[in-house]
């Protein structure tokens, strides 16, 4: 039994490292902005 709350405690750590992660990316990073040049083919007519 021991082995198994081993098991759950470090899951639960990495697991919480993971979030803790996630989150720090998504509150803590700037995203640069920059301009966007898209290529639009043209349509051929259909005959």
């Amino acid at each position: 039994m021991p082995s198994l709350i081993r098991l759950l405690v470090i899951l639960a750590v990495l697991g919480g490292i993971g979030y803790g992660a996630m989150w720090a990316l998504a509150n803590l990073v700037e995203p640069q902005p920059r301009e966007m040049t898209v290529t639009v083919p043209l349509d051929k007519p259909s005959r």
